[in-house]
């Protein structure tokens, strides 16, 4: 049994995980190891525990949580691991602290290009790549990445860390059509349209659109509706609101999409309440709590997402695997420094 049978939001409640020196098997039990915040998946638990009266044990860190998989070795209470984006599900793989789960009710429910062709990890659900662009100094709708290596924006774009995970999945997808060459053209303007050297998260280039910084922008589509929504820091909702979301080559190839996924650890004591627990979060009722409450897009076919993500306009997700994504993330990651991304522009 875990420490505690609530969910654990701090690394210092965590502590009580090291005591254990047995697997964690109880039958009424599983244990989650969690990259994503414990109040943006409680809804989800205490409905599959009201379902199934199994008691879902969460333990949050945020970093280390492959490390500390692989520390445990066989004794991990680890049963299912939840996270976001496909290189920390990617990761996870490569460290060996997953297993391949070939199972027909989670393959029925999330397309084979959110998933992993191994069985190693599922996606959940997606959030779109998509541009922040000012209201009142950018008048059109539509907007393809290619073209925001345009000369017409020098100046008025901006991005955090070319770097960051975010980021460096567009570039990816960017090499998977276009190849590496070109993709490094368009790094190259995209870094000369810079308006400053990339820095803060996504929030912060909605802010600068807002101050007047840029007039355009990378950000996940998900931190809109959370600055909308955001009454501890109502400023946030002033940022939002200075902005609209245009949706990428949504007359083409459509809008690169990333996603939060789980997997099957690989050492799990309560394999099949694991198993349930991930039936249950691919199914409808999961995925309707699920995309409300972290404003992303279900992956389930049909289900539909919160209104608050509707009012942002309809998405056409791009359909390229995310694992041939995957596979181009260190190339593009030496081509962000290649080009020196992150020292802003050079004339």
């Amino acid at each position: 049994m875990l420490a505690s049978k609530t969910l654990i939001g701090t690394l210092s409640v965590a502590a009580a995980f090291l005591a254990l020196t047995a697997p964690a098997r109880a039958d009424g039990e599983v244990n989650i190891y969690s990259y994503r915040q414990p109040d943006l998946i409680k809804p989800l638990l205490d409905a599959f525990t009201k379902e199934t009266g199994i008691t879902a044990n969460v333990l949050f860190l945020d970093k280390g949580l492959v490390e500390r998989i692989q520390a445990e070795g066989a004794n991990s209470p680890a049963d299912v691991i939840l996270t976001v984006d496909i290189s920390r599900l990617t990761e996870a793989k490569d460290g060996g602290v997953t297993q391949p789960l070939v199972n027909e009710t989670i393959n029925k429910d999330i397309p084979a290009h959110f998933r992993d062709p191994d069985g190693n990890w599922f996606g959940l659900t997606t959030r779109g790549r998509v541009v922040y662009a000012s209201k009142e100094r950018v008048p059109q709708n539509d907007i393809t990445y290619e073209e925001l290596a345009d000369p017409k924006w020098k100046g008025k774009f901006c991005t955090r860390d070319g770097q960051h995970s975010y980021n460096i999945g567009l570039f990816a997808s960017m090499i998977a059509h276009h190849g590496e060459a070109e993709t490094e053209k368009w790094l190259t303007g995209l870094r000369d349209n810079l308006s400053k050297k990339p820095d803060g998260g996504d929030r912060d280039q909605a802010k600068a659109i807002f101050a007047g910084e840029c007039d355009i922008a990378l950000g996940n589509s998900y931190y809109v509706g959370l600055m909308l929504t955001n009454e501890k820091e109502p400023q946030q909702k002033e940022w939002a609101s200075a902005i609209k979301v245009l949706f990428p080559n949504a007359k083409d190839r459509g809008t690169h999409v990333n996603i939060s996924g789980m997997a099957l650890a690989k050492n799990a004591p309560n394999k099949d309440n694991a198993i349930k627990l991930m039936e249950f979060l691919s199914a409808g009722e999961a995925q309707k709590i699920y995309a409300e409450q972290v404003f992303e897009y279900p992956v389930l076919p049909g289900a539909e997402p919160s209104d608050v993500v509707k009012s942002f306009g309809t998405i056409k997700p791009d359909s390229l695997p995310l694992a041939e994504i995957a596979a181009n993330r260190k190339k593009a990651s030496e081509l962000v420094d290649k080009v020196g991304y992150n020292d802003g522009p050079q004339d």
